[in-house]
């Protein structure tokens, strides 16, 4: 099939386009700049100078690609800072990637006869916060994520919406769990990690909030499967192993070689960490991967974040 990842040197479609081609795809990548394309092409796929949300610049992509396929992975996550209270801002360039960006590609996907669109979203801080600690596609998004998040949520709940409800389309959407892994904020080198190492991301209250995590080749494997196979949809694409704050924060820092976290009550760390922080690290709920195991046919090769954190930070 032909295949256009959109965001191909990003920190999943760099991992993509490889797996594409070596399943015998015939692969178009975008990047915003001819400078970027080398590992695109490289890898042994064509290359296109894209800018996601210039609507003609989209248009003439897609119409060249003719893909069958596109796959939607158009993020700018380089200036993650993992300060909780900004969190709009730090999302801002994403969150309209999420909207105008997926509005235009789908657009030229149509005009251009493409039949399925496989798009990123996440899940995790977006779940309903109350009932069950492990949430399926079936359970509905929070409609209180904290002031520091409207933004972002409103422009996940645009991408969900359009990529599964626009006619004509058969529509996925991957929601990936926390990332990690090389050239991540949480890598060894990441900002994330660096906070976390000195010491400067406690566990707040009790640590109840419930994290699942996603190791970014996986994430990769994911959308690879989505290309071939699966019925259209949502899906959670997470490790098998949710967890608490308490339990995961503590061992990361040991394997960061950082501190033990410090403990703050909630009233505390509230001025710190925002609305949205304190809810990460005390009321946020997980998510299950079994759709994805059935219908996609996939599995993660780290399927606990205790491995992954032991060995695949990168």
């Amino acid at each position: 099939m032909r295949v256009l990842v959109a965001g191909a040197t990003g920190a999943v479609g760099s991992r993509l386009v490889p797996l594409l081609v070596s399943a015998g795809h015939d692969v178009t990548g975008t990047a915003r700049s001819e400078a970027r394309l080398g590992p695109v092409r490289a890898a042994g796929a064509e290359g296109a100078v894209m800018d996601g949300l210039v609507p003609a610049s989209v248009r003439d992509v897609v119409a060249a690609a003719a893909p069958d396929v596109v796959v939607h992975q158009l993020t700018a996550l380089s200036s993650i800072t993992g300060d909780f209270r900004r969190f709009d801002e730090d999302f801002a360039v994403t969150n309209r990637l999420r909207t105008e960006g997926t509005d235009a590609l789908l657009g030229a996907a149509l005009a251009a006869g493409t039949r399925r669109f496989v798009a990123q979203s996440y899940t995790g801080w977006p779940n309903e916060r109350r009932g069950a600690r492990v949430k399926t596609e079936d359970d509905p998004l929070t409609d209180d994520p904290g002031k520091e998040a409207v933004r972002s949520l409103r422009a996940i709940e645009h991408v969900e919406r359009a990529v599964t409800g626009t006619p004509g389309i058969e529509g996925f959407v991957l929601r990936y769990g926390a990332f990690y892994g090389p050239g991540q904020a949480l890598s060894r080198t990441g900002a994330v990690a660096d906070l976390i190492r000195r010491g400067r991301f406690p566990v707040v209250g009790g640590g109840t909030g419930m994290w699942s995590f996603m190791h970014v080749d996986d994430a990769a494997t994911a959308a690879a499967a989505a290309v071939d196979r699966g019925v259209p949809g949502v899906y959670n694409i997470v490790d098998d192993d949710p967890a608490p704050v308490s339990e995961w924060l503590p061992y990361l820092a040991e394997q960061l070689g950082g501190r033990r976290p410090m403990r703050l009550p909630a009233w505390l760390a509230r001025p710190m960490l925002g609305q949205l922080g304190v809810a990460m690290m005390t009321a946020v709920r997980a998510s299950s991967n079994a759709k994805a195991r059935r219908e996609l046919a996939w599995e993660p090769r780290f399927a606990s974040w205790r491995e992954g954190f032991r060995t695949g930070l990168g």
